[in-house]
C-alpha cells in the first residue's frame, strides 16, 4: 500500500487512504467497488493519477487502483483496459498502421480516464473514435458495453465525470474500445501542428510521422512526463478554455481587446465562443514560472496553463496559486477559469469579486 497518494498521481501531491485496494483485472475492479459500496466505504477510484488533485490530508476512504492494463488490437478496431498507460495505448494503434489517435500522444493518465473528461489535445478529441465503454453501473451491479451516445460527451466533460464527493461517480470505467482508420491519421486541424508537418490545415499524414511532432512539441511544453523535470509534475492544463455564451461573447471579446491592445484568440463552440485560458493568463500579467513568493508551487516555466510541484508543494498551496491566478484573470477580463482535474477533498478559494 502506497503511504501516501502523492505516489500514484502525477502531482506528487495527496495525503495519505484509509485502505488500498490494487486490481488487476476488470473483475477485480467491480467487485472491490462492490464490496465498499455494501460496506458503505467511501471509494476513491485512481488510474494513472493525472487529473486528480488530492488533498493534503488525504482520502478518508479506500482507494481502488485500476492496475488492469491489457491493450488489443482485431483489424481496425483497438481495446484497452482502463489502466492501460494511455500514451502506451496511441503507440499501439500507431505500431498497427491505425490512425485517429496519434494527436493525443504524450497525454498522461490511463486509458479509462480518456472518455471521463473526453480528452483531447491538437483539434482530436477522444468522441471522434471511441466506439464503446465497458460499464460497471454501481447502483445495479450490472457490467455492459455502452454507445458514446449515452455518455453526454462535451468539451473536457461527460456525465461519467459527475460524481458525488464521497462516492465517486456512478459507473465505473473497466475498458474502452475505439474503431480507427486504416493507415491515415486524423486530419490536421490543429495550426501549430500543421505547420511542424508542413501540410495545409485539414490535411492528413502517416500517423507515426504525427506522433512524432505532438511528442515533440508536447515536451517543448513540459507536457510529456519526466521525473526530472519539474514543469512535469503537473495535472497538465490546469484550467479548461473558457467558453463565453453567444449572448456576451461580443461584449467579451471587445472588453478583452481594449484592455490588452490585442487580438483575441477564439474558436467556435457549441454554446458560443472558446477563449484560450492560457492566453489569459499570460495577459493578466502570470507569467511562466511565476509563484507569488510560494517555493513550493509556480507555474511551469514552459507553459502558463501547468501549475507544477517543484518538489517541496502542497495542495495547498498549489490551490492557492490556482485561486490567485483565475483571480487575476477575472479581474481583469471578467472572465472566470474553471479547474479541470478533479478535486478529492479540497477546493480552490472563493472567487474574490
Amino acid at each position: 500500500m502506497p503511504e501516501l497518494l502523492s505516489e500514484l498521481t502525477t502531482l506528487r501531491l495527496g495525503g495519505p487512504a484509509r485502505a488500498y485496494l490494487r486490481c488487476d483485472s476488470a473483475a477485480a475492479v467491480a467487485e472491490a467497488v462492490a464490496r465498499c459500496d455494501a460496506a458503505g466505504e467511501p471509494v476513491l477510484l485512481v488510474g494513472g493519477g493525472s487529473n486528480l488533485v488530492i488533498a493534503d490530508a488525504g482520502f478518508d476512504g479506500t482507494v481502488v487502483h485500476l492496475a488492469h492494463d491489457t491493450i488489443s488490437v482485431d483489424g481496425t478496431v483497438l481495446t484497452a483496459d482502463a489502466g492501460a498507460v494511455w500514451d502506451d495505448v496511441v503507440a499501439a494503434s500507431v505500431d498497427a498502421g491505425l490512425g485517429g489517435l496519434e494527436c493525443l500522444s504524450g497525454i498522461p493518465g490511463s486509458a479509462g480516464a480518456t472518455p471521463v473528461q473526453n480528452v483531447g489535445a491538437y483539434g482530436v478529441e477522444v468522441s471522434a473514435w471511441l466506439d464503446a465503454v465497458e460499464l460497471f453501473h454501481r447502483a445495479t451491479g450490472e457490467t455492459a458495453w455502452v454507445a458514446p451516445e449515452t455518455l453526454g460527451l462535451a468539451y473536457r466533460t461527460s456525465r461519467l465525470k459527475q460524481h458525488d464527493a464521497t462516492s465517486g461517480p456512478a459507473d465505473v470505467v473497466l475498458r474502452v474500445r475505439f474503431a480507427l482508420s486504416d493507415g491515415a491519421s486524423a486530419p490536421i486541424r490543429y495550426g501549430e501542428l500543421a505547420r511542424a508537418l508542413g501540410v495545409e490545415p485539414g490535411g492528413t499524414v502517416d500517423p507515426a510521422d504525427a506522433r512524432r511532432a505532438v511528442l515533440g512539441l508536447r515536451r517543448g511544453k513540459g507536457m510529456v512526463l519526466d521525473p526530472a523535470d519539474h514543469d512535469t509534475w503537473s495535472v497538465g492544463s490546469f484550467f479548461t478554455n473558457p467558453v463565453v455564451p453567444a449572448a456576451v461573447a461580443a461584449a467579451t471579446v471587445l472588453r478583452i481587446e481594449e484592455a490588452t491592445g490585442e487580438s483575441t484568440p477564439q474558436y467556435p463552440a457549441p454554446d458560443g465562443v472558446k477563449l484560450s485560458a492560457g492566453w489569459l493568463i499570460e495577459r493578466a500579467g502570470f507569467r511562466k514560472g511565476y509563484d507569488g513568493g510560494r517555493t513550493g508551487v509556480s507555474l511551469s516555466t514552459k507553459h502558463t496553463l501547468a501549475l507544477t510541484n517543484r518538489g517541496t508543494g502542497t495542495t495547498a498551496e498549489l490551490l492557492d496559486l490556482a485561486g490567485e491566478v483565475r483571480d487575476g484573470v477575472f479581474a481583469r477580463f471578467g472572465v472566470e477559469l474553471r479547474p479541470e482535474p478533479v478535486l478529492v477533498g479540497a477546493e480552490l478559494p472563493p472567487l474574490r469579486q
